[in-house]
């Protein structure tokens, strides 16, 4: 496996949590022994883990974060999905309006939007049955939890709990210490408990400076604070630089087992990489306990059970900040853990030992710059430095298991960081991935490789995985080949994610790009015939019965970002020159190519530079043509496969890991 096993950092800890410093943890003696069957975890099953059918009553579908339901829509009905309601969504912000996952209980979906409101959507109509406004922003991914008439939720600042049939307020407390903290999360909860914490950043802004993220448990009822686990310790690490140091908190629910305990996945220290006075975190000595850490937790007591760190120091935001998953495989109960590292992890739940750990996503080679600062060996770091994953890549939406196999979604988008303090992306270079491992080793059963990233999460129904694109698609991949078995356009660009209750499908279109792109909530249903907007410069037409979508200017399922400044000339030339040297060995659908020696290129779809190191280096059993071909005409093929590749049509995903 590659991996990060020698950087995990873990053991087991009996302390009670609420107002312990961390310095007391790394200090506790370990606990063992006893009978090993009192200490098997037993996860939650049955009507009060799982989302009763026709529902979707936790944020991640269920108390496990599964985000796996059954129901009637499978490969055979997913062709007859159409529009059964849509609700516009007024929020607007820099990460969109809407990106959260409804709860669907009792025939009502209840959604949170990016500036806290909360409405309550009648499943089968989509009327609004009543509304709740805080108008507090978010920078998400928020969202909401419901249980014993109530419903619990986040604003910018705080928590709340509203009265399940009417959206009255029934409580309301601030939890952040300052105004450098936040709370983006959905609640979770269960028996009478609300679980929701702080980060160190708001829709203001994040990172500068005293910023503690807190896991707070609350009584349901009232509000009352039951414990609190400070995820880092307030003095930061150093008291010295607690104005310039942050880190920490929960940006998804804990996942729930049967026996009485949670298990949280922290968020990434700051800053990042560091500061001009303090590069490479020397504000923030040490690994930074507990950041990027999988902890278990008792539900009631706060205490801690174990914890694995599986970045130390981090310098690139690279959170583990996803909802741990509960599963089994071959009669061992296991918990995954993941993030923007582009790293998926699997955990004994009873003991905390590492299973196995599997690169996703691309990685260029900076995998152990923590490290090096943690070793002092500062020379060996410089910037600029262009980094993958990103800041906003790695797996940066929740993932999905079912029978044996995690579903990970993959954003590849770097970041350049020019210097210690500034860094910038660029969303046109980003692509997406879908990833199916096995849960039993890691190993990659398929991988499905999309033109832009995938911040939809994953959602398995049946033998169905859904996701989301950012450029407004909503796709159903078959679960056992990666293979698209259906696709719809949203009316607008997408970051959110989907829930699926019975017959009935909610996404959004949350993330408008474009002229005449609207933001929506958008129901789709088994039978339903209704019509969505139409997205900007889209047309809709009906064809035999079937939804249909027209793009003007060409058809085509989205060139790969990258090469659309060539011209038709040098396209053309391009086009030659691949037919010429590389059809014979790789599938492309433009070029009438259908070698199968080399990757599928349409599945694959590359950027040009990519192409270029490829067709230039070689590598991989692929010859090099650095001193066969021109400069001009290794740019021209790498133009014309960017721009084309994917655009005629793919087939399954191919198998293999890191590309």
């Amino acid at each position: 496996m590659d991996g990060w096993g020698g950087r995990l950092q873990g053991g087991t800890r009996r302390l009670v949590v609420a107002g312990a410093l961390v310095a007391a943890l790394l200090l506790a003696a370990g606990c063992g022994g006893g009978d090993e069957t009192a200490n098997r975890t037993t996860f939650v099953a049955g009507p009060t883990g799982t989302s009763p059918e026709g529902s979707w009553a936790h944020p991640n579908g269920d108390l496990a974060n599964t985000r796996s339901v059954g129901g009637p829509i499978d490969v055979s009905s997913v062709s007859r999905l159409g529009v059964a309601w849509t609700v516009p969504i007024t929020a607007t912000g820099q990460f969109g309006g809407y990106a959260s996952t409804p709860i669907v209980v009792d025939g009502t979906v209840y959604a949170q939007d990016l500036n806290s409101n909360v409405q309550a959507i009648d499943l089968e109509s989509g009327e609004i049955k009543w509304e709740k406004r805080y108008d507090s922003p978010s920078v998400g991914p928020n969202g909401l939890a419901v249980g014993d008439g109530r419903v619990y939720g986040g604003t910018g600042d705080g928590a709340f709990a509203l009265d399940q049939s009417t959206g009255r307020e029934l409580w309301h407390l601030r939890l952040t210490r300052n105004d450098r903290e936040g709370v983006d999360m959905a609640p979770g909860y269960k028996d009478g408990i609300v679980y929701v914490s702080t980060v160190p950043g708001n829709a203001r802004g994040f990172y500068s400076g005293d910023g503690v993220g807190i896991l707070y448990a609350l009584d349901a009822e009232s509000g009352r604070r039951i414990w609190n686990f400070k995820t880092v310790p307030e003095d930061l690490w150093d008291p010295e630089h607690r104005d310039i140091n942050s880190g920490g908190g929960l940006w998804h629910p804990p996942a729930f087992d049967a026996d009485g305990n949670i298990y949280v996945d922290v968020a990434n220290p700051a800053p990042w990489p560091g500061t001009e006075k303090f590069p490479w975190g020397q504000s923030r000595p040490g690994p930074n306990l507990f950041t990027n850490t999988l902890v278990k937790l008792d539900a009631t007591s706060g205490e801690v059970g174990w914890y694995q760190q599986v970045l130390p120091h981090d310098l690139y935001d690279w959170d583990l900040h996803l909802p741990p998953v509960l599963t089994e495989s071959d009669g061992r109960r296991v918990v995954l853990a993941s993030g923007k590292l582009g790293y998926v992890f699997a955990f004994d739940a009873d003991s905390g030992d590492r299973l196995w750990s599997r690169s996703v996503g691309l990685h260029n080679g900076h995998d152990r710059d923590n490290e090096l600062a943690l070793a002092g060996r500062y020379e060996r770091l410089s910037t600029p430095v262009t980094v993958y994953p990103g800041v906003l890549g790695g797996v940066e939406t929740q993932m999905a298991v079912q029978d044996g196999v995690v579903f990970a979604p993959i954003v590849d988008l770097p970041t350049t960081f020019e210097s210690q303090e500034r860094n910038r992306l660029d969303f046109a270079a980003g692509r997406g991935e879908m990833v199916a491992l096995q849960v039993s080793d890691g190993s990659v059963k398929w991988t499905r490789r999309f033109a832009t990233p995938v911040y939809g999460a994953a959602t398995v129904v049946n033998n169905l995985v859904f996701t989301t694109t950012f450029d407004g698609t909503l796709h159903a991949l078959d679960v056992d080949t990666g293979a698209i078995v259906w696709r719809e356009r949203l009316p607008a660009g997408t970051n959110a994610t989907v829930a699926v209750a019975g017959d009935t499908l909610i996404t959004a279109a949350s993330y408008p790009q474009g002229a005449g792109e609207q933001a929506q909530i958008v129901a789709y249903r088994i039978g339903a015939t209704g019509r969505r907007a139409p997205a900007g410069g889209e047309q809709l037409a009906q064809n035999g019965g079937e939804r249909r979508r027209e793009q003007q200017g060409g058809g085509g399922g989205g060139g790969a970002a990258g090469g659309g400044g060539a011209g038709g000339a040098d396209l053309a030339a391009g086009r030659t020159v691949f037919t010429t040297n590389c059809a014979g060995c790789h599938t492309l659908a433009d070029a009438n190519a259908g070698g199968t020696v080399g990757p599928n290129l349409d599945d694959l779809r590359p950027d040009d530079a990519t192409v270029e190191r490829k067709v230039t280096e070689g590598g991989g059993g692929m010859p090099a043509f650095g001193g066969r071909l021109s400069r001009e005409e290794i740019a021209s093929v790498a133009a014309y496969v960017s721009s084309v590749a994917g655009s005629g049509g793919g087939g399954g995903g191919a198998a293999g890991g890191t590309p």
